[in-house]
């Protein structure tokens, strides 16, 4: 199934014309309206006109989400404001909100990327979709909303919180798809199960789920507890929102809308790009928007990407799940640990919930790092030692992914805090020191 078959099977020689003849566009766009852009082309002795191909982007400078900041809060826009519909935000907890627009013929653009990926996932008009993203700044409410309504499928914008009424509507309303943070979809099975409803008793078939790394092994989880197909969107606001790419049915890998996002993975840290199929920093340049048309953009999402066709039809370049991002990187002693890595173990580790949190310190000029999981009921009735062992299998486990030794903790169900939006895993204490 296809949302927009011309483009989604397009040969890809085709498609690379397609990109040239936009990417020369969306150059000649920024350097024209943007002081930022024509500066730093400047710099490098770049004009519009020597972009021929999309061979040519390596030569083009990177974006930084500190342009966005240094900016603040429209300074990369090439659109004037009164072509401005919508404007959205981060949640600028790491400083200033990165703030990015959108025209009308943005936010269609927008929907149909969204509608492209319900269908690839086996969505239609006949769906009943659950949105319990945030509504507001943040680009997932309203990016899902469009794009289902654009299909022509039936909306619930419930958003997020309220977790017991959330359960009722999915009964009471036939709720089909279901949206939102995979976090929260987890948090959600856990309270469907204490609630005695079976899965079977929903109509629920599949979930859209996005916003923060998730493992193959949290995928299952929730398959299970929920008792449907779980699928990977991912998009980011800076470059539009959820959307950018999608799972299709196969589950392998996420369709990119190369028909507006180039996609390339270079070395985080010396900027080249990488050979096909290699793992580095994810980078997109926009190359059909109209409000904030970024070039090469730096995601810090870590991920690949896989140029041959897919089983589904699909000719589109798929990308990996991100495993993790280069800021959410932990170093410890040396050593990089990513938050999906810890949950990868514990997943596959009876006896514990999927709920944990991280924990880094330093002590004595070295570096540790705490590990708090929650037991399941059965685990938290048993004996000490019975607890005892398991932290030891647990923390033997983490030894032979991480390649360092890390302090495990077993805690009761139900302490460690739920996320009905992004989840927070880990407090860094060295960052105050």
């Amino acid at each position: 199934m296809f949302y927009n078959k011309k483009i989604e099977t397009m040969a890809r020689e085709d498609l690379k014309k397609l990109q040239a003849e936009r990417l020369r566009k969306t150059v000649e766009r920024v350097y024209n309206n943007v002081p930022l852009y024509r500066e730093r082309f400047d710099k490098y002795g770049i004009k519009p006109e020597h972009i021929k191909t999309v061979d040519d982007l390596k030569n083009l400078p990177f974006t930084y989400k500190t342009d966005l900041r240094d900016t603040y809060p429209y300074g990369l826009f090439a659109a004037p404001m009164q072509e401005v519909v919508r404007i959205h935000a981060s949640s600028g907890t790491t400083g200033k909100q990165t703030v990015v627009g959108y025209t009308k013929n943005d936010i269609d653009v927008w929907a149909e990327c969204v509608a492209r990926a319900m269908v690839s996932v086996g969505g239609s008009s006949e769906d009943i979709v659950h949105i319990s993203y945030g509504y507001g700044l943040f680009t997932g409410g309203l990016g899902l909303h469009d794009g289902a309504t654009k299909l022509g499928a039936a909306v619930v914008p419930v958003s997020t919180g309220n977790t017991a009424r959330q359960i009722n509507i999915f009964k009471d309303f036939g709720s089909t798809i279901l949206c939102c943070t995979p976090s929260y979809a987890m948090y959600l099975a856990e309270a469907v199960k204490e609630s005695g409803i079976s899965p079977d008793e929903l109509k629920l078939r599949i979930g859209i789920f996005g916003a923060e790394p998730w493992t193959e092994e949290m995928r299952q989880e929730i398959e299970k507890g929920l008792g449907i197909k779980a699928y990977d969107i991912y998009g980011l606001s800076e470059v539009c929102g959820p959307g950018v790419a999608c799972n299709c049915y196969m589950q392998n890998g996420l369709h990119v809308q190369e028909d507006h996002f180039i996609p390339e993975i270079i070395d985080p840290d010396t900027g080249e790009v990488l050979p096909e199929g290699e793992s580095g920093e994810l980078v997109f340049t926009c190359i059909t928007k109209e409000a904030l048309p970024l070039i090469r953009y730096r995601t810090r999402d870590i991920s690949s990407l896989i140029y041959e066709p897919c089983e589904c039809g699909r000719t589109t370049v798929r990308m990996t799940k991100p495993c993790g991002r280069t800021d959410d990187m932990l170093i410890i002693r040396g050593v990089n640990v990513f938050p999906s890595q810890v949950e990868s173990v514990l997943l596959n580790i009876e006896g514990v919930s999927p709920h944990y949190h991280i924990t880094v310190d330093r002590v004595n000029n070295l570096d540790t790092m705490e590990v708090q999981v929650e037991m399941s009921p059965s685990l938290f009735s048993d004996s000490v030692k019975v607890i005892q062992e398991k932290e030891k299998t647990i923390k033997q486990a983490l030894l032979s992914t991480l390649n360092i030794s890390v302090g495990v903790k077993l805690v009761s169900p139900k302490t460690i805090s739920r996320s009905e939006g992004k989840a927070n895993r880990v407090t860094d204490n060295r960052k105050d020191r």
